[in-house]
C-alpha cells in the first residue's frame, strides 16, 4: 500500500485482515516509525484493527522503496489536494515514478486516490511505463475509489461496496478478485474511467444537495421559517426525497476538493462549465461566513457586540466523532469570528491544536469556567461526548449550528 495516509492504512488493515500479508510504504519516516512500533497515528482507522494486523504480523511498515519489488499487487493511496482550484497530481506522479522504478512484470497495480476522470489512463499509465514495461500486457491496471465514511457506524470498510475499472477486462477481473477478500460486495465497471467519474457523482451529488438545505436555511431565516420544521416534514414523504441537513459548511478530504476535480475537468476538456456544481461550491462556501454573521446576530440580540465577545466553539473537526479537520467549516466559522474582533477559544476532544488566522490556537478545557466567561457557546461539530444538557445549563448563549438540541426550548439555545 503506497501511502499510509487514512486511505492507505485503512486498506493496509482491511488487507491484512483478510489474510494477505502486506506491506505499508510511506516517504515519512516519523509516521513510518510511529506505525512500526504499533502506534496508529492517523485519524479514523479503528485501533483495534489496527493491532489485530500489526500483533498478527501479517501487516510491517517501511520507507525502503525496495520492499515494493516483492509485491504482487500495489495499491496507490497517495493524497490528492487542490491548490489555486486545481488538481495537484504531483504526489500520484512520485508514488507512480517510485513504483515505476522496481515494476517487475506480472504484477498488478491499482489506483485509489480521488482524481478526476482519465487520470488512471492518460497521467498514471504513461509514467507506469517507463518502467519499459506495457499495461495491460505486462502488468494489470485497474482503479478503485475509496469510499470510506469516517465515524459511520453502520456502514464499515466491509459493507461498502467497491467500485472497480480495468484497463482491460482481465485487470479489472483480478482487481475484483482481490477486493472481494475485503469487502462484501464489488460492482465492476467497462472502464477506469467509469469508475473515477462513479466517485466524482458520489460527492457531486451530496455537495449539490447540501447546498441546497444551506441555501433552504439562509432563505428560512430570512422569512422567519424553522428550517428544520421544513426538513422534517419534506422527509416525512416516503419516497423522491432524501434529507440532508444543513450547517456551517461542508469539509473533510472529499466532498470539497472531489466537486473542484469534476467542474475543472469539465472546463478543461468539454469548454464548459458543471453549473450546478459550481453553484453549490458557491453556497457551500459562503455558509461559514453566514454562521459567523448569525452568531454575531445571536449576541446582538442580548446587547452584545461581537467585537470583544468572548466566544467558545466546541467541535472543530469537519463532522462530529472524527478526528479530522481537513477543510473543517469550523476553521473558516472561527476564522470570520476572529476579523469581526471576537476573543474565541474552542474545545474538540478529537484535536489538540488549531491553525487559524496565521497562529496555531490550543484547546481549552471545558469547564464551568470556560463555560462561564464564554459569552457564546457554538457548536459547530456536535460530537456525541458532549453533554448537551450540561452545555445548556452552564452557557449563558448557545448557538446549534447541526439542530443537535433539537426542538430544545430553553430560550438560550438558538439554532441554525
Amino acid at each position: 500500500m503506497v501511502g499510509q495516509g487514512y486511505v492507505g492504512l485503512s486498506l493496509a488493515c482491511a488487507a491484512a485482515d483478510a489474510g494477505f500479508p502486506v506491506i505499508g510504504f510511506d516517504v515519512d519516516p516519523t509516521r513510518i516509525d510511529e506505525l512500526a512500533s504499533g502506534r496508529s497515528s492517523v485519524p479514523g482507522v479503528p485501533e483495534s484493527l489496527f493491532r489485530t494486523a500489526v500483533d498478527g504480523g501479517r501487516l510491517t511498515f517501511t520507507d525502503d522503496a525496495e520492499m515494493l519489488r516483492s509485491c504482487e499487487i500495489l495499491v496507490i493511496c497517495v493524497p490528492t489536494p487542490i491548490r489555486d482550484n486545481i488538481p495537484d497530481l504531483s504526489y500520484i506522479g512520485d508514488a507512480c515514478r517510485t513504483v515505476a522504478e522496481r515494476l517487475v512484470a506480472g504484477r498488478m497495480v491499482i489506483v485509489e486516490s480521488t482524481t478526476y476522470p482519465g487520470t488512471t489512463e492518460q497521467y498514471v499509465r504513461p509514467i507506469l511505463e517507463t518502467s519499459g514495461l506495457v499495461a495491460g500486457r505486462d502488468f494489470a491496471m485497474a482503479y478503485s475509489p475509496e469510499r470510506i465514511d469516517p465515524g459511520n457506524a453502520e456502514y464499515g470498510f466491509r459493507e461498502i461496496p467497491r467500485i472497480v475499472g480495468g484497463l482491460t477486462p482481465e485487470a479489472a477481473g483480478l482487481a475484483a478478485l482481490f477486493y472481494e477478500q475485503l469487502v462484501d460486495k464489488v460492482v465492476v465497471v467497462s472502464s477506469c474511467r467509469a469508475a473515477e467519474l462513479a466517485k466524482l457523482l458520489e460527492n457531486a451529488f451530496r455537495h449539490v444537495n447540501i447546498a441546497l438545505v444551506n441555501e433552504l436555511a439562509m432563505i428560512c431565516h430570512e422569512t422567519e421559517a424553522d428550517v428544520w420544521e421544513v426538513l422534517e416534514a419534506a422527509a416525512s414523504k416516503p419516497f423522491g426525497f432524501m434529507a440532508f441537513k444543513p450547517g456551517p459548511g461542508v469539509g473533510g478530504h472529499c466532498i470539497p476538493v472531489d466537486s473542484t476535480y469534476l467542474a475543472w475537468q469539465v472546463r478543461r476538456d468539454a469548454g464548459q462549465q458543471f453549473r450546478i456544481l459550481e453553484q453549490a461550491e458557491d453556497v457551500n462556501t459562503q455558509m461559514p461566513r453566514w454562521v459567523a454573521a448569525r452568531i454575531g446576530e445571536a449576541l446582538n440580540e442580548v446587547g452584545k457586540p461581537v467585537r470583544g465577545a468572548s466566544i467558545l466553539v466546541l467541535g472543530v473537526t469537519y463532522k462530529a466523532d472524527v478526528a479530522d479537520v481537513r477543510e473543517s467549516p469550523a476553521l473558516r466559522v472561527i476564522t470570520n469570528l476572529y476579523r469581526r474582533g471576537a476573543d474565541v477559544s474552542f474545545h474538540d476532544p478529537y484535536v489538540a491544536e488549531v491553525p487559524v488566522n496565521g497562529s496555531v490556537l490550543s484547546r481549552v478545557e471545558l469547564t464551568h469556567r470556560a463555560m462561564a466567561r464564554a459569552d457564546c457557546v457554538a457548536l459547530l461539530a456536535p460530537h456525541s461526548a458532549y453533554d448537551l444538557d450540561w452545555i445548556a445549563e452552564h452557557a449563558e448563549l448557545v448557538f446549534d449550528a447541526h439542530n443537535a438540541f433539537r426542538e430544545d426550548s430553553r430560550s438560550n439555545v438558538i439554532r441554525l
